[in-house]
């Protein structure tokens, strides 16, 4: 929106993972409340018509702000839209702040119980560990309160971060491997290394 329309509109945002929003020069900080203040309930009616029409999930959003503006309002990058501050990449990752001064990848061998089809055989998870073992070190992360079974020879992180050191952690991640969950948007979202390449490696 800001992109399309800059200096129209001035845009503050109230999500679950707050965090996330964290740097982005396109937000003001705005009073719910305020007589001059709009909110809008974000929706994604799209997904009402999943596999009839050409478009991504991605373009749910945008569509329904669309219809409630009365602007346009073209997706640019597919990705989230992730802010690292420079005293943030400054910073060493919570890997070499353990004594791990390699490159790492991350690792999500589990995931919520609200939609277990999406979880994999951890014995296969534990294959991957193995079969790159001496050449790909593995972070495992995750939230406590899900369901992520320990796996050996990793760095384990279940548990240890919160949004916003997860997306500090990305950062210095080479790579990810993961079932469809958070994890993989953020390997998208989140900007490389300098010198590294562009895209960051995910395999979902």
């Amino acid at each position: 929106l800001q992109k399309a329309h800059p200096g129209q509109f001035q845009i503050d945002v109230r999500t679950s993972a707050q965090q996330l929003w964290e740097n982005n020069p396109y937000l003001t900080p705005l009073k719910e409340g305020d007589p001059d203040v709009r909110t809008i309930e974000m929706q994604y009616p799209l997904i009402n018509q999943s596999n009839t029409r050409p478009h991504h999930f991605i373009h749910g959003y945008a569509q329904f702000l669309e219809e409630q503006l009365g602007v346009r309002i073209p997706v640019t990058e597919f990705k989230g839209d992730m802010h690292v501050s420079k005293l943030e990449k400054s910073w060493m990752s919570q890997v070499e702040e353990l004594d791990f001064k390699g490159r790492f990848w991350i690792m999500m061998a589990g995931g919520k119980f609200d939609f277990t089809a999406k979880w994999w055989n951890p014995d296969f998870y534990q294959q991957i560990v193995d079969y790159f073992g001496g050449r790909i070190q593995f972070v495992q992360c995750g939230e406590a309160s899900h369901w992520h079974p320990p796996l050996k020879g990793v760095i384990n992180l279940v548990g240890k971060t919160d949004t916003r050191q997860f997306v500090r952690l990305m950062y210095h991640a080479d790579g990810v491997v993961c079932p469809v969950t958070f994890a993989m948007h953020l390997a998208a979202a989140v900007e490389t290394k300098p010198g590294r390449p562009k895209n960051r490696a995910c395999v979902v």
